[in-house]
């Protein structure tokens, strides 16, 4: 199988590494890739953005299987393209990828098909919007409806705070994914990433991960676009597993359905675990960037062959295949993120680091540059680590991030701490 990637961060290095261990893949190309991703064995990076480029390349050079990672392509109809030249897309229509690209989208389908979620009301004007929020009170969940890097949500808990989110929504911090808000009860509980593979017809569940949006310690500080996961999640045990299953994923797949979209890729919920049951906060049309790096470092199936079978409208279970072993994964970022951050400084030591055992370094905002590593984004390394138990596995990420030299970087020095058991 010849496999084509798009997308350049960590979790496409992760993707790229996942499908290199796959037997039934002779040749994997990635767009635009990275200069780290370039390194991986049999792995060509290609230089390309637009859709025509990368639908005249498929053609040129008999990709079988096209595999999307960030959402924003999917928004824009790739997959639509790529798929009326009879190309195999792991990834959504962009009617489908609007449960990502709209939140108020995804919440009136909810609504319509009794899925469990928050209460909320769509605005796309200030003071109405600032009216709803004073007469409900905080704390209160703030979001911009569209693409915002996963920096468009503000739980407020001050009225000042919500009163801030509701300005940079509607002054234009976050462009035109903030000219329409949704704001949304606020809802007490653990919060954990659940995925579900889709074929067009059917879903299947495939794994589960928690992540840390906040950038520092402690769950304080601004959200992020994520500071590290581990997974499995201790939260979801069979009976967790069947139950958003049944009162979530099938019902919004059905949803589709009845709404005439097909879904072919991934389905990742957003699940807050309330005193309720379990209750949607929010869908992704792709992969989760950290959570992929964890769920495919155990993963142990043939991944070209499973999101292959998703494409092609008939899901193989049977390559859902995964090591019983815990996964963590800090994210080392440049300071100032999710802020300002310097581009263009130094890392050294990233070789020595990935020989500590069960330790592996993904690159997601590097360069290379006269045999140097340097950064070049907000979030830069991604430390993944596998072990017996979570206690052993953290130990072995944490050991590894030190010995990373980086000054101008940081990272959570507690991803997977409150999960800790052994």
């Amino acid at each position: 199988m010849r496999v084509l990637v798009i997308g350049s961060g960590g979790r496409e290095h992760a993707m790229v590494r996942a499908l290199g261990r796959s037997p039934s893949v002779d040749f994997i190309a990635c767009a635009p890739g990275s200069d780290a991703i370039a390194l991986e064995k049999n792995v060509e990076c290609i230089d390309i953005f637009a859709q025509t480029d990368i639908k005249n390349y498929c053609l040129k050079e008999e990709i079988n299987l096209v595999v999307v990672g960030p959402e924003q392509p999917l928004v824009d109809g790739l997959a639509d393209m790529l798929r009326a030249e009879k190309i195999n897309v792991f990834g959504p229509s962009s009617h489908g990828a609007k449960l990502e690209a709209s939140k108020d989208f995804t919440k009136r389908l909810c609504t319509d098909y009794g899925i469990p979620t928050a209460a909320y009301a769509t605005f796309d004007n200030h003071d109405e919007a600032l009216a709803y929020v004073k007469k409900k009170g905080v704390p209160i969940v703030i979001k911009a409806d569209g693409l915002a890097a996963g920096k468009g949500v503000t739980v407020a808990t001050t009225l000042v705070e919500a009163e801030k989110a509701l300005v940079d929504c509607f002054d234009g911090i976050f462009g035109d994914a903030g000219a329409k808000v949704v704001i949304e009860e606020f809802m007490e509980g653990e919060e954990f990433s659940f995925f579900a593979l889709c074929d067009g017809a059917t879903a299947t569940y495939f794994a589960s991960a928690q992540d840390h949006k906040r950038a520092f310690d402690n769950d304080k500080g601004p959200n992020t676009g994520g500071m590290g996961a581990f997974s499995p999640t201790p939260l979801v045990g069979k009976d967790m597993e069947d139950l958003v299953m049944k009162k979530i994923i099938t019902p919004t797949i059905e949803a589709l359905h009845k709404e005439y979209i097909p879904y072919h890729g991934v389905l990742f919920a957003g699940i807050m675990l309330t005193s309720k049951g379990p209750k949607l906060i929010e869908y992704n049309c792709r992969f989760g960037d950290p959570e992929t790096q964890v769920m495919l470092e155990r993963f142990e199936g043939d991944l070209a062959l499973l999101l292959m079978s998703c494409a092609q409208g008939r899901i193989d279970t049977n390559q859902i295949k995964f090591r019983d072993d815990a996964a963590v994964c800090v994210v080392m970022a440049a300071s100032g993120y999710p802020g300002k951050y310097v581009k263009g400084t130094q890392i050294k030591n990233l070789e020595k680091a990935g020989e500590v055992y069960g330790v592996s370094i993904l690159h997601a905002g590097t360069m290379l540059a006269d045999g140097n590593w340097l950064s070049r984004g907000g979030r830069v390394l991604n430390v993944v680590a596998t072990g017996p138990g979570l206690r052993q596995t953290r130990y072995r990420a944490y050991e590894a991030v030190d010995l990373i030299d980086w000054p101008d970087g940081f990272c959570r020095r507690d991803i997977g701490a409150r999960a800790q058991k052994n």
